[in-house]
């Protein structure tokens, strides 16, 4: 594959977005086959893991750090930490500055690793100036605890304040041909301007853009999918006309419905690096060969003016995967257990 930038870090075209080994999109493959796909991508050109230490509690970071501790020097791995789910403003756990190390400091642990390559703030809330932490990055850095720091779910306001107190790596939003708001809301445009990269979580909009999911189709288990509007069997059928445009794609390309789409995303930017999720093999192979599709000027323009005809159905929304850790923890699923996949 060739190489991208993300600020001053350097990465494969293609990465690998690995929350699905865990928790929250299907059940996870077994921990020895999560471990082997990890490494599998790796000798595929993929440069790139991303998780978080809200996915599956921290257990994602653990079984993340397993499996990248013989080739860590070779890969980029980037966390978050989530201060929406867990607050870092209670003055009896210290300063906030202390509350955020802590936490990078558990991340370090359970990745087994001295450094993080980029270290995301998940959701940027508002009980901490955003100038504030953007400072405390800075000094992580100068720490040597982590080499670059990013945002996800930020707004253009949001980089333009943090990247003026510490350069932005990455910005890591939704994006995909089911959510292209990154193109309107200035989200893109400032990563642009500042030379930032621009990291899309659910490229494959939770897996609808690989053409595989049917109306009719009943979603169990740690699947999300259970409860998003997005995946009715009234939405699913009202997205048809833009799985349409995919079969048109994919037959002229003589690939796949998602790797047309992943396709088209790196062809938006430069400076863009998806993170699809693979938990099988066939889909890992797919997706990292996804930078050998050429795209021409024309073939962009005929794909742009067929999705302009296309209205979109179906919002994600986040509140899918609170309704699911509720409901996971009453049919005996727990962080931790074998039938999380990572044990």
């Amino acid at each position: 594959m060739k190489m991208r930038k993300l600020g001053e870090i350097e990465v494969a075209e293609m990465g690998l977005g690995c929350m699905d080994y865990s928790h929250g999109h299907g059940n996870p493959p077994p921990r020895q086959e999560s471990i082997r796909l990890m490494r599998l991508a790796h000798e595929l050109g993929c440069t790139l893991f991303d998780t978080a230490d809200a996915y599956a509690d921290g257990h994602n970071e653990i079984l993340v750090g397993e499996a990248l501790k013989p080739i860590r020097h070779e890969v980029i791995l980037t966390t978050k930490y989530n201060p929406e789910l867990r607050p870092v403003t209670d003055p009896s756990k210290g300063t906030v500055e202390e509350q955020i190390e802590r936490r990078l400091d558990d991340s370090l642990k359970r990745l087994d690793t001295d450094y993080i390559d980029i270290y995301y703030m998940h959701r940027v809330t508002d009980d901490v100036p955003l100038e504030e932490v953007a400072g405390y990055m800075g000094k992580f850095i100068k720490k040597g605890k982590i080499r670059g720091w990013g945002m996800s779910r930020a707004t253009a306001e949001h980089i333009r304040i943090g990247h003026s107190v510490t350069p932005v790596s990455a910005i890591q939003n939704e994006y995909s041909l089911m959510e292209r708001d990154p193109e309107t809301d200035g989200v893109l445009a400032a990563c642009k301007e500042r030379g930032i990269g621009f990291v899309p979580y659910m490229p494959l909009g939770g897996g609808f853009l690989t053409g595989m999911i049917k109306p009719g189709m009943k979603f169990t288990g740690d699947d999300a999918k259970r409860f998003s509007d997005r995946f009715s069997d009234e939405t699913i059928i009202k997205n048809q006309p833009l799985l349409d445009v995919l079969d048109k794609v994919s037959k002229a390309k003589g690939c796949s419905y998602a790797q047309a789409a992943l396709a088209w995303l790196l062809y938006r930017e430069d400076f863009i690096v998806p993170i699809a999720g693979a938990m099988k093999e066939e889909f890992l192979r797919s997706n990292m060969a996804v930078p050998e599709i050429v795209f021409t000027e024309d073939d962009l323009k005929d794909f742009d003016e067929a999705l302009s005809k296309v209205t979109v159905y179906g919002k994600w929304d986040e509140s899918a995967v609170f309704k699911l850790k509720e409901v996971l923890q009453e049919e005996g699923y727990e962080p931790g257990k074998k039938s999380w996949g990572y044990e």
